[in-house]
């Protein structure tokens, strides 16, 4: 009875490795078809077991051993053409995966690259802002310095003037006085000059 069971298992894997694999289309049918393909290897494993132990019984050991290898070797054959389109469908879209992580790092790399550039350039923009800025404050400054200083120096000369016209007014009245002082006194002399003589 066990060895009908193995022979129809046997019939069974070698119906289905006459088909041609399956190709998978999505990550999860390659992942369950390799499922498959492990569990296909398991069972040809323990049929293996089974099959050996069982041989150990018969007349003709080698024979059958040899004939439960061949099953074997056909069931390991068939998980391995289940396993294979799988594992490569699965290596396909880690190569994918990669090169599309790739040219994303790429693009952020330009895009920092850009962003940093256009950073630099709004920084120099800003630093020559800044310093225009604080040349047009340092000469304005300058300007009003210079317009202080001439006010300053044109008030000075103002009140020199106006001291030198003060200065020139007074010597010209201590001169007046001075005049009517020696008119007085050559009256006063000719008064007493006269008053003598008479």
């Amino acid at each position: 009875m066990r060895t009908g069971s193995l022979l129809a298992v046997w019939l069974a894997m070698s119906c289905a490795a006459a088909a041609a694999p399956p190709v998978p289309n999505t990550l999860e049918e390659a992942g369950a078809q390799r499922e498959r393909a492990a569990s296909m290897r398991a069972d040809a494993e323990r049929s293996l077991a089974a099959e050996q132990t069982h041989c150990h019984t018969k007349i003709l050991v080698n024979d059958c051993l040899a004939a439960a290898k061949k099953r074997y070797t056909a069931a390991i054959v068939e998980a391995r053409q289940i396993d294979q389109p799988a594992r490569d469908f699965e290596r396909e879209a880690k190569r994918q995966d990669l090169e599309a992580k790739e040219a994303q790092r790429l693009a952020d790399q330009n895009r920092r690259a850009a962003e940093q550039k256009e950073s630099a350039e709004r920084f120099h923009a800003e630093q020559a802002a800044k310093t225009a800025e604080r040349q047009r404050k340092l000469s304005a400054k300058a300007v009003k310095a210079e317009e202080g200083r001439q006010k300053t120096a044109a008030e000075q000369a103002r009140r020199q003037a106006k001291l030198e016209k003060r200065a020139s007014q007074d010597a010209a009245r201590e001169a007046k006085k001075a005049a009517r002082a020696a008119k007085e006194a050559s009256k006063e002399a000719a008064k007493a000059a006269a008053s003598a003589a008479n």
